[in-house]
């Protein structure tokens, strides 16, 4: 693909990367639906695609285009777990719907491998497995204790020791971890590209350029009210996650208020050498450890390594990350030294004080969720299936999510403000890790 930059979007890899496709015209008129669904990311793409496919009236509202948030930003991951919520706990914490939810995550891989196979999406998928290392010995206690609670659940997953990880990952800075065949990675702006394309085929109805100004429950319906138009629908889908404030903040205060948007960074070198694409990760899998400052790496489709890092505080973000991640990279993989940088960015992520998403139906007919916590591809792709599910009739005591009351955090603009200083605390964590069993 040519390198091609459209101004609506970031400067990612992923942008400069993907071919462009027409937006979508505005709403400007009034419509009647079935489904109208808030949000044209990997969950309201998702969801769209599913209803569309089951004969469901649809139509899809994104304020600027599809993939433009979350879904376009990320590292293009596919990671099938959750960062902090164990599989074990979430069972336990919301008995029988935890447990579907987390036999839901363990598939969530295979799930969009298998939708971009069916639907001949070209967004460079790569399934190659992902793999967690350990950052310390205490840390292998926890990647075995992953391995055999997801192994329970039917996960590909296996232990490597540290001999074997140097082998997979072409660095001696780890001591073991899990390695989960399912996993990969994607262009993910080209993934919700065509996930768009796909479901507008399927028969729904995609608008884009159209911010939703708010949501009224009526005699008549669910009224969803744009600058220039309005759909009446019998349910709705909000599918914006940590972006549901940034284009109105009094679309849905407090589903915005029960996560807490987070800035994730990105960056991709220059195109590497042969030599060092042959030994580093050699089998492109997909990575990222179990520091509380994340390590994470995979490789794209024209030899540049995707990583990205954590800041406490935004500022001159660009040239200070690339100066510390340069450098993190030379120390793990000797071989690259420091590498030049031909692309950084950063979106919002949602996050949650426990690992866990949180799942809404705070009205009849209104179904939402928040806080992907950093795993979102493979995990709001399945989501669109759920939520089609729950269009569709299935009960709450069948859906493979647990629905809980919404709970906005307690002096939020307060908590925004000081999340990310949290980082310190990983960093200082991190260090201690060694002696941590």
């Amino acid at each position: 693909m040519n390198d091609i930059t459209s101004p609506d979007f970031p400067p990612s890899l992923w942008n400069a990367v993907t071919r462009p496709r027409r937006p979508a015209s505005s709403l400007v008129d009034e419509v009647r639906v079935e489904v109208a669904i808030i949000g044209a990311g990997f969950t309201g793409l998702s969801a769209g695609l599913h209803l569309a496919e089951r004969g469901h009236k649809v139509v899809v509202l994104e304020a600027a285009q599809a993939g433009w948030g979350a879904s376009g930003r990320n590292n293009g991951q596919v990671i099938p777990t959750m960062t902090g919520a164990e599989p074990d706990t979430i069972a336990k914490c919301h008995g029988e719907a935890g447990e579907r939810f987390a036999q839901l995550v363990c598939d969530s891989a295979s799930y969009l491998f298998d939708l971009v196979r069916r639907h001949d999406i070209d967004c460079e998928s790569v399934q190659s497995g992902w793999f967690q290392p350990a950052h310390s010995s205490g840390r292998v206690r926890l990647s075995a204790n992953r391995v055999e609670a997801w192994s329970r659940r039917g996960a590909p997953v296996r232990l490597l020791d540290a001999a074997e990880t140097a082998d997979l990952v072409g660095s001696r800075d780890w001591y073991g971890g899990m390695l989960n065949s399912s996993g990969g990675h994607i262009n993910p702006l080209a993934f919700a590209k065509g996930l768009a394309d796909r479901m507008v085929a399927a028969g729904a109805t995609l608008h884009e350029n159209t911010p939703v100004r708010s949501i009224e429950k009526t005699p008549a319906g669910w009224v969803v009210s744009t600058p220039e138009g309005r759909v009446i629908s019998d349910q709705i889908i909000l599918a914006s996650n940590g972006y549901t404030d940034w284009f109105e903040s009094r679309l849905a205060p407090k589903i915005a208020h029960s996560l807490v948007p987070i800035l994730s960074w990105q960056m991709a070198t220059e195109p590497q050498p042969d030599a060092v694409r042959a030994s580093v990760l050699p089998g492109r899998q997909a990575l990222s450890d179990t520091h509380g400052d994340l390590r994470f790496f995979r490789w794209d489709a024209r030899g540049r390594l995707v990583t990205g890092g954590a800041l406490m505080f935004p500022f001159n973000g660009a040239e200070r990350l690339k100066q510390r991640i340069g450098i993190r990279l030379a120390r793990i993989f000797p071989q690259m030294g420091v590498p030049k940088f031909d692309f950084v960015w950063n979106g919002r992520i949602g996050m949650t004080a426990d690992r866990m998403p949180q799942f809404y139906n705070p009205a009849p007919g209104l179904w939402t969720w928040a806080a992907c916590n950093g795993r979102g591809v493979a995990l709001a792709t399945s989501l669109g299936k759920v939520f089609a599910d729950a269009i569709e009739g299935v009960g709450q005591q069948d859906l493979a999510v647990p629905i809980t009351p919404v709970l906005p955090i307690p002096f939020h603009p307060v908590a925004k403000l000081v999340a990310p200083t949290v980082l310190g605390w990983y960093r200082v964590k991190d260090r201690l890790e060694p002696a941590y069993h």
